[in-house]
Formats: C-alpha cells, sequence, structure tokens
C-alpha cells in the first residue's frame, strides 16, 4: 500500500492501463479479489442527448399547469434537521 494515498501499485498500475484504454475510447472494469468494483470509461459530449433532455423538460413544463402558491419561505419549504 502506498501510505499517502491508501492505493497499493498494483491498483495504481490496474488505474493507469485503465487510463491508456480509456484514451483510446474504451470502458474498463476495475476489481478488486475478482469483484468489480469500478468502471472507468470515457466522457463522451453528446450534444444531441443534452438538447433532447432540455426539449423533453420544456414540453413537460408546458404541460403542467400553474399554481398559484403564494408568498413562502424557504423555512417553510424546508424542515432541515438543526
Amino acid at each position: 500500500m502506498n501510505g499517502q494515498d491508501g492505493i497499493s501499485r498494483g491498483r495504481q498500475s490496474q488505474i493507469l492501463g485503465a487510463s491508456a484504454s480509456r484514451e483510446k475510447g474504451r470502458s474498463v472494469v476495475v476489481t478488486s479479489h475478482g469483484k468489480p468494483v469500478a468502471k472507468i470509461m470515457p466522457i463522451v459530449e453528446d450534444e444531441r442527448a443534452a438538447e433532447v433532455a432540455r426539449s423533453t423538460l420544456f414540453a413537460r413544463l408546458r404541460r403542467e399547469r400553474v399554481v398559484k402558491a403564494g408568498r413562502w419561505t424557504r423555512d417553510e419549504l424546508y424542515d432541515d434537521a438543526r
């Protein structure tokens, strides 16, 4: 174990290998004692997916009826444990 961050050298090399695979566009499953514990995968910036989500949200909001809730305070909305 590396005392500084708690990651063994074996785990470090596994993560570095996963990073190299990720840069090639592949996902990698990190295992511990043969069991999957994490998945490292590339971030895909898909503008189309974001636009579809945004359009779906706006369509839903347009269908909702307006509710006159009157004036309220944050304390009335949330029951924070203090």
